[in-house]
């Protein structure tokens, strides 16, 4: 190995594949389940006009915990799980890219930069048809009034047996108004969200790391100071894209089809600040889905090594 100070990375030839996606799928899943109820607070605050319904984050979590439960923070959540499908496609594409721009160029920022990039692009467009449905689902109860689409009355009910009922009743609804096309509704507005993001919180993820192993002792895990880094990279990500994801929100929501109409009309009704709505709620997520998620994913790397290679460096 190298310096201390030069973090060593588990690249897709050291991996066992099997292994890797297998843990894999559990660990995506239990970080969904742990920050799903800040992704639907985050939908709510985004959508609502001004303060309409909710002064903020906690303000939004105590309202909905009161008014609907705890199954009103899970509310399209057996839905959004099947993004573990688009999570798996997510780091494949990742681990595949950065091995093949290895062939070209050893800096790891450019590595990460087009890699991260592009796992978002393949990511993008498999999530986008079941985030429309899941949101549409999230602004049910309390923030039903700011969707185009309402449960039926023989849908609407708190018994588990209906969830796929309700399911079943968002996606008839959406396909009668829109057709096919509806289940892509701000998929370019997506592109421009999670694209960016992606591709500024690898280099940032693997900058913070670097930064922090100079400050620390020599003797201080790896793993230590990348779920340091990890949510460093995550609020970084997040401030420079959250404009977009508001409007992102906006368009998937409301049933809008121009970004820059959308991006107009926000900053006309609510002025630059508009731009920061539900940004603390997506930091707050994104740091516990951070540290789980480098934690989980750097861990998952070191388990799912080829057995030749766990004693062969020091990882």
């Amino acid at each position: 190995m190298q310096q201390k100070r030069n973090i060593q990375i588990i690249e897709w030839e050291d991996l066992d594949k099997r292994k890797f996606y297998s843990f894999g799928v559990f660990m995506t899943m239990t970080i969904r389940a742990t920050v799903y109820p800040a992704t639907l607070i985050r939908t709510r605050l985004q959508v609502q006009r001004g303060k309409s319904l909710y002064n903020g984050t906690f303000d939004a979590f105590f309202k909905i915990l009161r008014a609907e439960g705890i199954r009103g923070l899970y509310r399209g959540f057996m839905v959004n799980s099947f993004t573990l499908i688009s999570g798996q496609a997510y780091i494949t594409t990742y681990e595949l890219v950065r091995k093949y721009v290895s062939q070209y160029t050893k800096d790891n920022t450019v590595k990460s930069l087009v890699a991260g990039g592009s796992a978002s692009l393949v990511a993008q467009s498999i999530t986008v048809p079941i985030d429309v449905v899941s949101q549409q689902l999230m602004m049910q109860g309390q923030g039903e009034h700011l969707t185009r689409f309402r449960l039926s009355s023989d849908t609407d009910t708190t018994k588990p047996k209906k969830v796929f009922g309700q399911t079943r009743n968002i996606l008839a609804q959406i396909f009668a108004a829109d057709g096919f096309r509806g289940f892509y509704r701000g998929y370019f507005a997506s592109l421009l969200t999670y694209i960016p993001n992606s591709a500024v919180w690898w280099p940032f993820y693997h900058f913070y790391a670097e930064q922090l192993s100079i400050l620390a002792p020599s003797d201080c895990p790896h793993l230590i100071l990348q779920g340091m880094a990890g949510p460093l990279a995550a609020a970084t990500a997040s401030t420079v894209t959250n404009p977009m994801d508001v409007v992102r929100a906006r368009i998937q929501v409301e049933g809008r089809t121009s970004v820059m109409e959308t991006f107009r009309q926000l900053i006309k009704e609510e002025g630059f600040w508009g731009l920061t709505k539900g940004l603390s709620a997506r930091i707050i997520s994104s740091t516990p889905t951070a540290i789980v998620m480098v934690v989980g994913y750097e861990a998952l790397k070191k388990l799912s090594l080829r057995p030749e290679l766990v004693d062969s460096r020091h990882w």
